[in-house]
């Protein structure tokens, strides 16, 4: 799986790009037909700093997408990963039943 980080409107650390890429790569373990994960990533300086990961997973036929809105990047790409984990054994159900 090729793995794309985009920051917006800041610099990632290494530290937060290596969380990332361990966190979407857990993903290969419920699909091998994951071809492509974009990650980005957009922060908003407002009073309570939001900031967002949106996870967009590029699986043959279809393209699974996750958006995740909290306090810290780690929880949000945490969160995204989740609700991909559950797209991507639906998916799979899918499959297998057909």
């Amino acid at each position: 799986m090729k793995i794309t980080i985009t920051a917006r409107k800041f610099k990632a650390h290494d530290t937060l790009k290596e969380f990332i890429e361990a966190e979407v790569s857990s993903l290969n373990k419920y699909s091998d037909e994951i071809m492509d994960a974009d990650i980005i990533l957009s922060f908003q300086n407002s009073a309570n700093s939001v900031k967002t990961a949106e996870i967009i997973l590029k699986v043959p036929g279809q393209i699974l997408t996750a958006t995740e809105t909290t306090d810290d990047f780690p929880k949000s790409v945490t969160a995204a990963v989740e609700k991909l984990i559950r797209q991507v054994q639906k998916l799979k159900t899918k499959r297998n039943q057909h």
